[in-house]
């Protein structure tokens, strides 16, 4: 029998070898065809129902948590399949939101300042290896072995020796009057909490520092450099950092907080979104298209993001940056919920592995700003979260419908599953309690000036400057003269004196604890939560009285 793939013989006198391959190349142009069809029909019945899983996802977390407004996007073998917002910018009416509706992106924000670092590295500006103060000499730490020893990748990987959060109040709550350079002065005053390289502690106030590494060596401002390093050559053009105008921009989605059971209106925008000192930890706003084509770059470099007809990254920088450089506790809920067995933070990156299968991801949280980043690099497949509310939970549970969307589609895990399964860890016995009234509320009674008087005045530390602790009307005020939204009304409560902070301030109320001290008066702080966000780092606060409150106070 011959060869289906040389054609027939044609009969007639002898044989004609050329028609012969004529009728082979017809033959392979209909198989060609065919199997082309057979492939787009497998891929349109494959993409029907996947759509409708993650419509059904996004359409459950909507209605489970009432969210302000969503925005899901996922992106397979460097191409956007599924992309969907909804919403409003702003509660109680307005704009919607779309795909090219802005929202704080938060710690998202770390992946791409190490990113700008590699390809610095690729261009032989710097290495990671290089001490911190090659580029800024007057750059300190508390200890000086390791100012010495630190380097740039230290600065990426959160196993300094700070504690948690160390150094936050300088950052938030926004705005405030510390500039990037109180940060950067303030470091050398945050005692360590563990020994240098020893343990994971995330922190944020060295990827400022981290930032203005950029800035030095790249020859120009961190905000800049993002610009032309980031956002101009991957073509993300909505995105935004430093200083900008709303109006001119437009279509900024605004923060929402919870309130008795209720999103709400949080702290929104004025007309001039000023730059801020944490731009490099947390700062950058982007819209869902562009996270979109951040997320292509890393998944499909030699398709995606292309500059000069090359990737973005080098093979090199990318391993790098995905490489574990510090080990995360690997809690109990990843070993239940994702069979994992390992957990390490690269350069602004998580790394784990789920059902078998390597995930490179990150969240951003910022007081009114959720959002989430998700890579599968051996799926090829990848998503974005942004939600314009207060919603760990609710990103949570979408975030991992997701992930087993594609890791474990067999299982067909539900929104309604995960948050069950949450409900379930909550009631738990030994379960830390959820954030309630006690640990923002107005408890005990307002403190009087007369049971307070031995122990008024101004105080002061080292990096977070000077505090009042002085009469207003008939009670005492704790307020931050850098800081004006830490401000609030000292209350007796449990034996104890409290700081109620006002709506705009930490949300977490702080213990005040005086003693006698060598200068006169120390003042300690610490969280009424323990387990509260650690970015309230009151207990990294040294206060002693250096002055008497004004006239009038």
């Amino acid at each position: 029998m011959r060869d289906w793939l040389i054609g027939p013989e044609i009969p007639g006198n002898g044989s004609l070898p050329g028609l012969g391959r004529l009728a082979a190349a017809v033959d392979i142009r209909r198989l060609s065809m065919l199997a082309a069809m057979l492939l787009l029909a497998c891929l349109t019945a494959n993409a029907a129902p996947q759509k409708e899983a993650v419509d059904s996802a996004f359409d459950d977390a909507m209605t489970r948590y009432q969210l302000p407004g969503l925005a899901v996007g996922v992106v397979e073998n460097g191409e956007v399949v599924y992309i969907r917002a909804t919403g409003r910018q702003r509660g109680g009416g307005g704009p919607g939101i779309n795909n090219e509706t802005l929202f704080k992106i938060a710690s998202n924000t770390k992946a791409m300042t190490a990113a700008v670092l590699a390809r610095l590295v690729d261009a032989g500006k710097l290495k990671w290896d290089d001490p911190v103060t090659k580029y800024l000499p007057d750059f300190r730490m508390h200890d000086p072995w390791v100012t010495r020893e630190l380097q740039v990748r230290d600065l990426l990987v959160h196993n300094s020796g700070l504690g948690a959060g160390a150094g936050d109040l300088m950052l938030w709550p926004e705005p405030n009057r510390f500039t990037r350079q109180d940060v950067l002065h303030g470091l050398r005053y945050l005692k360590p909490a563990y020994s240098f390289r020893s343990r994971y502690a995330y922190d944020n106030t060295l990827y400022i520092v981290a930032g203005e590494v950029a800035a030095a060596a790249g020859g120009m401002p961190y905000e800049a450099l993002v610009r032309k390093e980031l956002f101009e050559p991957l073509g993300m053009t909505r995105c935004q950092v430093g200083e900008w105008r709303r109006d001119e921009v437009g279509n900024v989605a605004q923060p929402h907080v919870l309130r008795d059971g209720r999103y709400v209106p949080g702290r929104t925008d004025g007309e001039t979104v000023p730059a801020i000192p944490m731009a490099a930890a947390g700062g950058i706003r982007c819209d869902l298209d562009d996270m979109l084509k951040w997320v292509s770059m890393w998944l499909a470099p030699e398709k995606t993001g292309l500059v000069a007809g090359k990737p973005w990254l080098s093979a090199e920088q990318r391993q790098a940056v995905w490489s574990a450089q510090t080990i995360m506790p690997l809690s109990r809920r990843m070993r239940e919920w994702d069979g994992s067995h390992y957990s390490a933070y690269g350069y602004g990156w998580r790394l784990a592995d789920v059902d078998g299968t390597q995930k490179v991801s990150h969240t951003g949280t910022l007081s009114g700003m959720y959002s989430a980043v998700t890579l599968l690099p051996e799926k090829h497949v990848g998503f974005v979260i942004l939600i314009n509310g207060d919603a760990e939970e609710a990103r949570t549970v979408l975030n991992q419908v997701l992930v087993k969307h594609f890791t474990a589609p067999e299982q067909q895990r539900t929104v309604a599953y995960y948050a069950d399964l949450l409900d379930a860890e909550a009631r738990a016995p030994g379960a830390r309690a959820a954030a309630s009234d006690a640990t923002k509320a107005e408890t005990g009674r307002p403190a009087t000036v007369a049971e307070l008087r031995e122990f008024l005045g101004v105080y002061r530390d080292p990096w977070f400057g000077e505090v009042d602790l002085c009469p207003a009307g008939a009670g005492v005020e704790f307020s931050a003269r850098k800081s004006p939204r830490v401000k609030g009304e000292v209350r007796s409560a449990d034996g104890r004196w409290r700081v109620h902070w006002g709506e705009d301030g930490p949300d977490v109320d702080a213990w005040l604890e005086f003693a006698a001290s060598a200068g006169g008066v120390a003042l300690k702080m610490s969280k009424v939560d323990p387990d509260g966000d650690f970015s309230n780092d009151f207990e990294d606060l040294a206060l002693e009285r250096t002055g008497i409150c004004g006239p009038g106070e």
